[in-house]
């Protein structure tokens, strides 16, 4: 079974987004949020590991610090 790609909604560009979140969790780290055009599926699969959140609750996280919404916690 094919895993369904996704793209990511970001307000802000991917270094503004990576920054706060490693202001919000300290225990990530670049390594975890490392981050190429197109390959989303592999940092949401390592996030789902790093932060034990599921795959949308990352996804969730990544958009609303983008959009400032922070659902840091």
């Amino acid at each position: 079974m094919k895993q369904r790609s996704i793209s990511l909604h970001l307000h802000s560009s991917w270094e503004e987004v990576k920054e706060k979140m490693k202001e919000n969790d300290h225990t990530l780290t670049d390594e975890d949020l490392e981050y190429k055009t197109g390959k989303e599926e592999e940092l949401i699969k390592r996030l789902e590991k790093v932060m034990g959140k599921t795959r949308e609750q990352v996804i969730a996280y990544i958009e609303s610090i983008s959009a400032n919404t922070d659902l840091a916690g």
